[in-house]
C-alpha cells in the first residue's frame, strides 16, 4: 500500500477530528529561530527548511507563507502542485484568513507553537480557532527524530561576567517595582543568560530548551530534563528548584491563582495566556531579561574582541587559500565548489584557540545561488567558483568567550559593470552606515535607510533587514534590536552588539553582501558610533572607485590598517602576504 504524502495524512486527521484546517508555524515551544529537527513539522509537511514561515492547510488548498528571504528557495524546495507561496509580511495569514474564510471554519492550532501576540491577530478575522489538546504529528510523523537531549554545560563568571545569584536578584527587583509575584521564563537564551550556562540541544545554537518561573524573592524554579543536568556542578544548580520540562504550563497555573505573573506576548506561547487567566493576572510586558542580556557587561565586551581576532584570522587563512585555489582549480578543469570551500573555512575555525563550533549553517554561494539571502549549498546545488562570477560567504563562529557573524563578497576575474556596479553600492550602504555617528537611544529603523539609499538612487533595494543583535556564546539573531525597515522601538546605546549587513540580489544572476559586526560605543556627547568587531579585509576588485568620496576611501584604509595591525602577527605565514596586498592602501591597490 502506497504511504499517503504528509499533507494527505493531515488532510485525512483534520476530516477525522471535524476541523477545516490548521495552522503549522516553522517553530516551537520556544520560538527558536533554528529549532531542532524533531520540531520542525514546516519541514516534513512542505519540504522547505528555511528559518522563517509556517503553512496553512485546509481541506482543499494549502499555503506556504515565507518572507522575502526565502521566496526563491521555497519555490525550489516545495511541490508547487501542493502549496500556493505567498509572503510572510506583505500578505500575512490574518489577512488572508479574514478574505478568505467564513466563520463557519473551524482552523486548529497548537497554543505551544502560537505567541499571544499572533494569536490575537489571528483573533480578528471571523474564523472559530481551536487549540488542539492533541498535536497530530505525534501519530502522522512516523519517522520523526528523538527529541533533543543535549547537555548543558557552565558559563563561567570569569567569561559571563556576573554571577547567576545577581542576575537573579536584579530581575527580581524588577518584577518587585513592577508589582508582579513571578516572571514566566520562556526564552532559551534569557535562561541560558540568566543561570550562566549554555546547552547543546540545537547545533550553532548553545541554548537549553527550558522554561523557568522566577518569583519576586529571587527563587527559580527550572523545568529541565534532567538527563542535560549530568555533567553541571553542583555549585551552578544552588537555589534552583528541578522540575519536569512538561510540568511548566501547569505549575504557571497552580502559582497564577490571586497572583500577577510576568509574560513576555511577543515570545511565549499562548498556552500561558489559557492557562493563567482564569484565576490570575498576567502583565503581558517585554521579559526584561531581553534587554539585560543585549546590553554586554565589560568582561563580555572583552570577550567578544577576543573571538574576533581569531575569527579573523581563520577567516584571513581561508581567503588566502581561496585567492590561490580558485584560479589554479579553474585553470586545471577541476574548479573548487561551494562545499569544498565551506569545508576548508571550517578547518581554519577548528585550529583558532577557544572555538566551539559554527554560529550558524555557512552560507558559502557561487552565482546565481547567491541570489538566496540564506542558501545552503547541497550535493545537488553546489556550484564552482570561477572568475566569471561573484563568492559570497556569510559565516561564523561559537567562541568560549563571544560569537561571530561576518559576511564578504569575492571575486576572482573583471565582473561586468552591471555587477560592478551594484557591489559599489552595497558597499556604499554599508560604509554610510558604519561611519554614522547617531543620538545614543536612536532606534534601528530610523538608521537603516543610510544603509540603503545608494541602491534606492540606482532603484534597486534588498528584503531582508541591515543588522541584528548578536549573542555572547549564544543565539546569531538575538533580540531585541534590529536594523530594518520594520519598527523596533527598543534603544540602540553603548554596549550594544549589532551586525550592518547591506546587500542586493539579482534572481539567477548574483548576490552581493557586506557584513561586519560592531560594537555601539560612546561618541560625543549624546551620541554614539559603530565599532567594528569584525576584521576581515574587504574586496575592492570590484568597486568603482571614481563613486566612492575621499572620506569613504580615508576609512576603508583606516580599517584595513587596523586589519593589517591586529591581524598579522595571528595568520599563517603563507597568508601574511596576501593580508599585506589585500589590506593596502587603496592608492597602492588602484596602482
Amino acid at each position: 500500500m502506497e504511504t499517503p504524502s504528509p499533507l494527505s495524512a493531515l488532510r485525512q486527521w483534520l476530516q477525522e477530528n471535524h476541523l477545516d484546517g490548521m495552522i503549522v508555524p516553522r517553530t516551537d515551544a520556544w520560538q527558536s529561530e533554528y529549532c531542532a529537527p524533531y520540531d520542525n513539522k514546516l519541514a516534513w509537511l512542505t519540504g522547505f527548511d528555511g528559518s522563517a514561515g509556517l503553512a496553512l492547510v485546509l481541506k482543499d488548498r494549502a499555503l506556504l507563507f515565507v518572507d522575502g528571504r526565502y521566496q526563491v528557495q521555497a519555490r525550489m524546495q516545495v511541490n508547487m502542485d501542493d502549496f500556493e507561496i505567498h509572503h510572510l509580511h506583505n500578505e500575512p495569514l490574518a489577512e488572508w484568513l479574514a478574505s478568505h474564510l467564513d466563520t463557519n471554519s473551524r482552523i486548529a492550532f497548537d497554543a505551544l507553537l502560537m505567541t499571544r501576540t499572533e494569536y490575537q491577530q489571528l483573533s480578528t478575522t471571523p474564523v472559530e480557532f481551536v487549540p488542539l489538546k492533541v498535536s497530530p504529528f505525534d501519530t502522522l510523523w512516523t519517522d520523526r527524530p528523538a527529541a533533543p537531549a543535549g547537555l548543558i554545560r557552565e558559563m563561567p563568571v570569569e567569561v559571563s561576567g556576573e554571577s547567576s545569584a545577581h542576575k537573579r536578584q536584579r530581575v527580581a527587583e524588577m518584577l518587585a517595582a513592577e508589582g508582579a509575584d513571578y516572571l514566566a521564563v520562556t526564552l532559551p537564551d534569557n535562561i541560558a543568560w540568566l543561570l550562566n550556562v549554555r546547552g547543546s540541544d540545537i547545533p550553532t545554537s548553545p541554548v537549553p530548551l527550558s522554561f523557568a518561573l522566577l518569583s519576586r524573592q529571587g527563587e527559580l524554579e527550572w523545568f529541565v530534563n534532567g538527563d542535560k543536568l549530568r555533567e553541571l556542578p553542583a555549585s551552578a544548580l544552588e537555589r534552583l528548584v528541578i522540575s519536569p520540562e512538561d510540568d511548566f504550563v501547569r505549575r504557571c497555573q497552580q502559582r497564577s491563582e490571586g497572583k500577577r505573573v510576568w509574560v513576555d506576548a511577543d515570545s511565549a506561547p499562548v498556552a500561558l495566556h489559557f492557562a493563567i487567566e482564569p484565576q490570575g493576572e498576567i502583565i503581558w510586558k517585554a521579559d526584561p531579561i531581553t534587554l539585560l542580556k543585549a546590553h554586554k557587561n565589560a568582561v563580555e565586551l572583552a570577550g567578544y574582541r577576543e573571538s574576533h581576532h581569531y575569527d579573523g584570522a581563520a577567516w584571513v587563512n581561508f581567503l588566502a587559500w581561496l585567492s590561490h585555489e580558485v584560479p589554479q582549480r579553474e585553470a586545471a578543469g577541476q574548479p573548487l565548489t561551494e562545499l569544498e570551500a565551506q569545508a576548508q573555512q571550517l578547518i581554519f575555525r577548528q585550529q583558532q584557540p577557544g572555538f566551539i563550533e559554527q554560529s550558524f549553517d555557512t552560507i558559502s554561494a557561487a552565482a546565481s545561488n547567491a541570489a538566496m539571502c540564506h542558501y545552503h549549498s547541497s550535493e545537488a546545488t553546489n556550484r564552482a567558483l570561477t572568475s566569471a562570477h561573484f563568492y559570497l560567504n556569510d559565516s561564523g563562529g561559537q567562541y568560549h568567550n563571544g560569537t561571530t557573524d561576518a559576511t564578504r563578497t569575492l571575486a576572482y576575474g573583471k565582473l561586468d559593470a552591471q555587477q560592478r556596479l551594484h557591489y559599489t553600492a552595497v558597499l556604499k550602504g554599508f560604509l554610510a552606515l558604519i561611519t554614522l555617528q547617531f543620538p545614543s537611544g536612536s532606534q534601528g529603523h530610523q538608521l537603516d535607510a543610510f544603509a540603503r539609499r545608494p541602491l534606492w538612487e540606482l532603484g534597486l533595494d534588498y528584503d531582508h533587514g541591515t543588522g541584528h543583535g548578536v549573542g555572547h556564546q549564544l543565539l546569531i539573531h538575538e533580540n531585541p534590536h534590529r536594523i530594518a525597515k520594520k519598527v523596533n522601538p527598543w534603544p540602540l546605546v553603548a554596549g550594544n552588539i549589532i551586525t550592518i549587513e547591506p546587500g542586493y540580489y539579482q534572481a539567477q544572476s548574483h548576490g552581493i553582501r557586506i557584513e561586519n559586526q560592531v560594537e555601539i560605543v560612546d561618541s560625543q556627547p549624546g551620541f554614539c558610533k559603530f565599532a567594528s568587531l569584525t576584521l576581515i579585509p574587504i574586496d575592492l576588485s570590484q568597486v568603482e572607485m571614481q563613486l566612492l568620496s575621499d572620506r569613504e576611501k580615508q576609512w576603508l584604509d583606516d580599517y584595513h590598517q587596523q586589519v593589517r595591525e591586529a591581524l598579522s602577527p595571528l595568520v599563517s605565514s603563507d597568508a601574511r602576504p596576501w593580508l599585506f596586498a589585500a589590506t593596502a592602501p587603496i592608492r597602492v591597490q588602484a596602482g
